[in-house]
């Protein structure tokens, strides 16, 4: 065997390798869903804490994905990717053993920073190996496979370990997987970075963009307690949008800023974040609603809540596969505004759950409407964040979408936790407590969850230009998945 041909045979093990960790950062934002109510009694984490347990994850890897892109670039994609490997199987381990909220919360947020520099270090290294275009699609519809698969897995396999062995269980999982790949790497993986002169890593950027969004998510969780009006909710708001404001500074200063900002004189690219965020807002909400109510409500255990998704999950990979010979011969605006809408007639849907429902007559339905719509949404979404964008700001334009979407499902699994458990407050002061007060209380978080699907519509036919839509369909079904491949590489 040819020393080339051995080369090209390592890549596509290197492939297998980097796609197992991607699978497992994805894995982790929806594993722990069905192990909620476990987590919840066994720490005693009171409700309207739990979704913390989301979010601290969600925000550090939303907040830290493109810094954690620019430290590959400088630093090697190989070495960040190692490291962030090694810091996500710590966080993990010591997230399985914390016998406290606090512990468990911190260990999640560490988590995601691990994730925020292996993610975008791996799916980096996969576009500078394979260079060639056919080559290079084959190995990005492999990763689009197996990264839209984790979720789907997440919900199954949380519910599993957590019936037979443990909640602690959907945290250690990642750690022999993390060491193995970390040990797996520097043999499989070549080292590659930019040669960028300017090696400015705006970590003040990062830090602060993050900080601020973390606070505000924050005093949306703590308003329904300390009230909407109160001082401290006001205090904590004003302090998020001054340290946000002060991101934005620090960016216009910045010689390499995170986020140039003349990118978003691009219309579509700008609408398309906006809709991504709204997205990424109302998928977040739905699934960690979805697992309460089956749970607290319908009774059932967490293996038979993981099993229930399933439906779910399958009809989002095939509407996915659809969308995408959809956006090649009508363009992405017309299958992005469907997308959302059948997002929020399923999410509108959600709201007729009953006390006494079932899962064929209050889960299943309102399940697939919303997945097709989500698998509608999330193809054209990623190609119109695309759409106009140089190639050496290819990497900053799929970081921002990326971004979006884990922010978007931060800030709306926020809001929708406070009206949620506000109105199950409010009730359990009238004497209505339980199962109907929480039926209730899920349920206007479903019907303002729609609400903001119908926003990302209304995004999708206003903020989305035709021009840029229609020239999408001019591009050849091989040629258009290049278009969007460039996903993960760092800005």
């Amino acid at each position: 065997m040819t020393d080339e041909q051995e080369y090209r045979d390592k890549r596509w093990v290197a492939l297998v390798l980097l796609c197992m960790a991607q699978f497992v950062v994805v894995l982790d934002a929806s594993i722990v869903n069905v192990a909620l109510p476990t987590i919840g009694e066994d720490l005693r984490v009171d409700q309207d804490n739990l979704s913390w347990v989301i979010n601290a994850y969600v925000l550090t890897f939303g907040g830290f994905l493109l810094l954690g892109g620019r430290l590959a670039d400088l630093l090697g994609r190989q070495r960040v990717f190692i490291a962030g490997l090694l810091l996500f199987a710590a966080a993990s381990l010591a997230g399985g053993f914390a016998e406290s909220e606090g512990v468990l919360i911190a260990a999640r947020a560490v988590q995601g920073l691990g994730g925020a520099l292996l993610s975008p270090a791996a799916l980096s290294i996969v576009t500078t190996t394979f260079k060639d275009g056919s080559e290079r699609n084959k190995a990005l519809g492999v990763w689009g496979a197996v990264a839209g698969s984790g979720g789907a897995a997440g919900v199954l396999l949380g519910g599993v370990l957590t019936e037979y062995i443990g909640w602690e269980w959907v945290l250690w999982v990642n750690v022999p997987i993390g060491i193995i790949a970390a040990l797996l790497a520097p043999r499989l993986l070549l080292e590659s970075r930019s040669d960028d002169a300017n090696r400015t890593f705006d970590i003040p950027g990062a830090v602060t963009v993050t900080g601020g969004l973390a606070l505000l998510v924050f005093a949306l969780v703590e308003a329904p307690e300390a009230g909407w009006g109160s001082a401290q909710t006001l205090i904590l708001i004003g302090a998020a949008l001054a340290i946000l404001a002060s991101f934005v500074a620090i960016e216009l200063r910045s010689a390499a800023p995170l986020v140039p900002f003349r990118i978003f004189r691009l219309r579509t690219l700008t609408g398309a974040n906006v809709v991504g965020l709204l997205t990424g807002a109302s998928l977040f909400s739905m699934f960690f609603f979805i697992s309460l109510y089956m749970q607290n409500v319908l009774g059932f255990s967490a293996i038979k809540a993981g099993l229930s998704y399933l439906p779910l999950a399958i009809s989002i990979i095939l509407a996915a596969g659809i969308a995408s010979v959809l956006v090649t011969r009508v363009g992405f605006k017309p299958v992005m505004a469907l997308g959302m809408g059948f997002v929020a007639a399923g999410l509108a849907w959600f709201t007729q759950i009953s006390v006494d429902g079932s899962f064929l007559g209050d889960v299943l339905g309102p399940s697939l409407l919303a997945a097709v719509g989500l698998g509608f949404s999330f193809v054209p979404v990623t190609i119109a964040a695309m759409s106009g964008v140089e190639d050496r700001e290819a990497g900053l334009a799929s970081g921002l979408i990326n971004t979006a979407q884990q922010i978007g499902g931060a800030l709306g699994l926020a809001i929708l936790s406070s009206i949620a458990f506000s109105k199950i407050g409010d009730l359990a002061e009238q004497g209505q407590m339980g199962p109907p007060a929480l039926t209730e209380g899920y349920a206007d978080a479903f019907m303002v969850g729609s609400g903001i699907a119908l926003l990302g519509m209304a995004a999708s036919l206003i903020l989305i230009r035709n021009r840029d839509s229609k020239a999408h369909t001019e591009i050849g079904a091989g040629e258009a998945a290049p278009v969007a491949a460039p996903a993960g590489d760092p800005a």
